[in-house]
């Protein structure tokens, strides 16, 4: 049975179970017994699982220091062309 919240125009506001069938029926305060109305409340959700302190607890330390060891970058290995071809077209010897 969900929680709602009702209105008293003397009392204020309280808070009633009630099954889903009968959330539009009238209700009375269980102060004055008057009629109270229906108000509409945001839900409360608890977004503070223990994941989520985790990461914030992570993101506000200091970050880490990663030492990488310098190396030289590898030098390319060109091949000679063995046959007539060239490596491009563009290097061909112009044929008129």
């Amino acid at each position: 049975m969900p929680l709602y919240e009702y209105r008293c125009s003397t009392c204020g506001e309280f808070e009633a179970w009630r099954s889903m069938d009968k959330y539009n029926a009238p209700i009375d305060c269980p102060d004055c017994n008057q009629a109270a109305i229906k108000i509409f409340s945001a839900p409360n959700i608890n977004l503070n699982s223990g994941s989520l302190s985790a990461i914030a607890r992570a993101q506000s330390s200091e970050p880490r220091v990663v030492k990488q060891e310098q190396k030289e970058p590898a030098k390319p290995r060109y091949q000679s062309s063995t046959s007539n071809r060239p490596w491009m077209v563009s290097h061909a010897p112009a044929r008129f």
